[in-house]
């Protein structure tokens, strides 16, 4: 069923996904984890309610509890989740609204993946022979807000007067970030502040520029210190300075690791393969340990956990802590960026422009037949550079590197590429992209 992803289970509404499917891998996922009792949460889509509502029928058919959270985004699902040994969440994340799908977690917040867990999902689900339980189980309700802000406020101490505007994307940041804004003393403005599953203004997916124009106008418009924008359940978030301008995923990293070396001097930090070369160099100059890691949150989220990592970040704006079960969290993220304006005296345009070293490509996608006979051919021809094979096909060289991965669900390669000079960039850029497309 290619409704099974790497990390998620997710399709279009109802041809994919539908009631009958969500009841039956609610008694899969109690099958499978065994567990007595379960927490479930859900996001704003039009299709939620009801796939929710079978989902929870099928696990307490299948003997489990449910405690059903409510409406909350991602990061409030996993902060809810540590204290459950499964726990599942019916969303889509950025992708329109007529997808839906589920996210799910076990003990200690360790995220549920292909391997982990859904391939049997998958197979439960497909014979559908499920044995009746002994009894049947009960669901509760049960408001975890307060315990969410009063954890997200711990993060907030030090920030001043500041305007903040904050573009939802009628996404859940839209029920979350407002709750706990009006805690602080700042003036904010959330823009597309009704979760709406239709996504009426625009698509809640930050990483695509056309959706960023309508903050950086708002941000220019209104004199703001600080953009804020969470996809559509709040576990990615992008941002601008107040000239509007975004700030790339690895480069927040860079900021954000910074400012936790502050007060935990030789701590951990993990960043993807993809990110420029200046996360590095920022957190071994304030006296960390920079750990490169592959690409996915249930990799970085196990590696975290190995290496006993403070914080990681991602440059698809996935910003993850262990004072928060290893998850991620927009609300925490946004928070220590406004700590550094506050904390500096400075716009947060000046607190970037020294980390703007380099000169890096936007990930571009490829249409190639076969992806592993194209990535032997250029580990053949760039044989003279650093190799590095932890996700997909990295090469090094003094003054410049390139990545290229494979798509999990589709024939691209994905190349990301920085360099020391914009001409150099423009150069290598040029030559790999022929390289592949030949």
């Amino acid at each position: 069923m290619g409704i099974f992803k790497a990390y998620d289970i997710r399709g279009i509404y109802p041809d994919e996904i539908n009631e009958d499917l969500a009841y039956r891998i609610g008694r899969a996922f109690i099958v499978l984890t065994k567990a007595k009792t379960t927490l479930v949460g859900r996001d704003m889509r039009q299709s939620s309610p009801s796939l929710c509502e079978s989902l929870i029928k099928g696990m307490n058919e299948q003997g489990a509890n449910v405690v059903f959270a409510g409406m909350v985004d991602t990061p409030m699902f996993y902060f809810c989740a540590k204290d459950y040994d499964a726990s599942l969440m019916v969303t889509a994340s950025h992708n329109p609204g007529k997808y839906n799908g589920f996210k799910g977690c076990l003990k200690n917040v360790m995220p549920l993946t292909y391997d982990t867990g859904f391939r049997e999902i998958e197979r439960l689900v497909m014979e559908n022979k499920f044995r009746p339980a002994k009894k049947i189980g009960k669901m509760s309700e049960k408001n975890f807000m307060d315990d969410f802000l009063k954890f997200s406020l711990k993060f907030a101490k030090g920030i001043k007067r500041m305007k903040v505007v904050i573009d939802a994307a009628n996404g859940m940041g839209g029920l979350t970030f407002p709750l706990v804004f009006k805690h602080l003393d700042v003036d904010f403005e959330c823009m597309f502040q009704e979760p709406d599953g239709r996504f009426p203004n625009h698509e809640a997916d930050p990483l695509k520029p056309e959706n960023m124009k309508f903050l950086q106008r708002e941000v220019v418009k209104k004199k703001a210190d600080i953009g804020i924008a969470p996809d559509g359940d709040a576990d990615r978030c992008m941002f601008t300075d107040e000239k509007g301008r975004t700030i790339p995923g690895d480069i927040a990293t860079a900021l954000i690791a910074q400012r936790f070396l502050q007060d935990n001097p030789g701590s951990t930090i993990l960043y993807d393969l993809r990110a420029s070369r200046i996360v590095k160099e920022v957190v071994e100059a304030a006296g960390g340990k920079a750990i490169m890691c592959r690409v996915g949150h249930s990799y970085i989220k196990q590696a975290m956990r190995k290496e006993n990592a403070i914080f990681a970040g991602e440059v698809s704006a996935h910003f993850y802590y262990r004072d928060n079960s290893y998850a991620e969290s927009s609300i925490i993220s946004s928070f220590i960026l406004m700590r550094m304006i506050s904390e500096s005296g400075k716009k947060l345009s000046e607190l970037v422009a020294p980390l703007l070293k380099y000169h890096k490509t936007e990930e571009i996608n490829f249409n190639v037949k076969d992806k592993d006979v194209k990535m032997l051919e250029l580990e053949k021809i760039f044989y003279d550079g650093k190799i590095i094979k932890l996700d997909g096909l990295r090469v090094d060289y003094d003054d410049w590197w390139f990545n290229v991965r494979g798509s999990n669900t589709e024939p691209l390669l994905r190349l990301n590429l920085e360099a020391n000079t914009k001409e150099m960039m423009l150069k290598m850029k040029d030559k790999v992209s022929k390289i592949i497309q030949n």
